[in-house]
């Protein structure tokens, strides 16, 4: 056998796929699953943006593209932001990339080396930790912490940074827990992140437009003092119903965007040609899907969080973003990852167990809300007859 790079076995894996997977495969035998396992919206993309590709493909756009993607997207991304955030970001300093996935995975490559630490939100995504490990750097969590709202603590994120810190990972609103640090919070962490100039910081905001109860999103791209270290992370996936287009972009500051386009040379040379004339309808287009759907997974919301929290040993806090929740399952007996399974397995439905998202993420389990209504209430009706059974007939390993 030819070895390997040793490196690969420092690679992890997300297991949200995994259990999408073995959900369909328990589909295909006949069986009835709801799944609240994937984070992916389940509605259309809105037809608009769709015929923005069609009309791309007809008109004979099929060739490579800039790897930095197509002057007019890039374009309408900086508009975007000044619309929305009310920052200037120059079109130069945007990349477009093959979903948002390739700036955290281009940012830890740059940041991470033997005798690095990285700080990373833990529970989070699971790519973060995967990511660090592969380069070698040492992966340091950041607890996200339940009595907290799931949100960023500054000051004991920043107890966390030493002279060996390269890298500061923020996801807000955040994946997996839907917890939202709020715009003081914010504040406190960089202000606090001027006692180190040599951390660069990587804010991943694919959730900014879906925060509830009045909540603002406040983004890292509108503090001035951090933006020659800062490095922006969105996309449409989330926002638009846009999973599988796999569109994403990354703001940079100026040195390490020419990095970051090297990196797409090497690698997958330039995104999709039509999916990024799909991008521009998306930017310029019409807003109103993006209420509309914003307002359905409010509703969602609310009706996932009552009706966990009616389900024996299972609390929840209420996730001001994103559209996950992260019940508490510690007073069922049950380890996360054995309930998860036990779940699937024998009440056909599909979540993902803490501790695939860190090394905090023993006790809770996540659900996506990104179903319908109808079956986000058969989901927990199916799971309160499960954890309603006796203990006996439980085997909780």
């Amino acid at each position: 056998m030819i070895p390997l790079n040793p490196a690969f076995a420092r690679l992890g894996d997300e297991n949200a796929f995994a259990v999408l997977a073995k959900a369909a495969e328990l589909q295909r035998q006949g069986r009835d699953i709801v799944n609240l396992g994937i984070g992916q919206p389940d509605f259309k993309t809105p037809p608009h943006i769709v015929e923005a590709a069609v009309k791309a493909l007809r008109d004979g756009e099929h060739g490579y593209t800039d790897a930095t993607g197509i002057a007019p997207l890039r374009t309408a991304v900086s508009d975007d932001l000044a619309r929305r955030l009310g920052v200037d970001v120059s079109p130069d300093l945007v990349l477009i990339t093959p979903g948002g996935k390739v700036a955290m995975f281009m940012a830890i490559l740059m940041f991470g080396v033997e005798g690095t630490e990285i700080v990373y939100p833990d529970p989070g995504f699971p790519i973060y930790r995967s990511m660090i490990e592969f380069t070698g750097a040492t992966p340091v969590p950041a607890p996200m912490r339940e009595e907290n709202g799931f949100a960023f603590s500054a000051e004991e994120t920043l107890n966390l940074i030493t002279p060996n810190t390269r890298l500061l990972i923020v996801n807000s609103p955040a994946n997996p827990t839907g917890g939202v640090t709020p715009p003081e919070a914010i504040d406190r962490l960089v202000a606090g992140l001027a006692d180190f100039p040599d951390v660069a910081i990587l804010s991943d905001e694919i959730y900014g437009q879906l925060t509830y109860d009045g909540l603002a999103h406040r983004s890292l791209l509108t503090y001035p003092e951090i933006r020659d270290r800062l490095i922006l992370l969105d996309g449409w996936s989330k926002t638009y119903a846009m999973t599988g287009w796999r569109l994403g972009y990354s703001v940079w500051p100026r040195p390490w965007r020419e990095v970051a386009r090297k990196l797409a040379v090497n690698s997958y040379s330039c995104v999709n040609s039509a999916a990024q004339f799909a991008g521009i309808a998306a930017l310029k287009g019409p807003q109103d899907s993006v209420a509309a759907m914003r307002a359905e997974f409010d509703g969602r919301r609310r009706a996932v969080v009552a009706g966990l929290n009616r389900l024996p040993g299972v609390s929840a806090v209420t996730p001001r973003g994103a559209f996950y929740a992260f019940p508490n399952i510690a007073r069922t007996g049950w380890r996360a990852k054995l309930l998860a399974s036990a779940l699937l397995e024998e009440a056909g439905v599909a979540t993902i167990g803490g501790p695939d998202f860190g090394v905090h993420g023993e006790g809770y389990l996540r659900l996506s809300y990104a179903n319908s209504l109808e079956n986000i209430e058969r989901a927990l009706a199916r799971m309160a007859e499960f954890l309603g059974r006796p203990a006996s007939v439980n085997a909780r390993g």
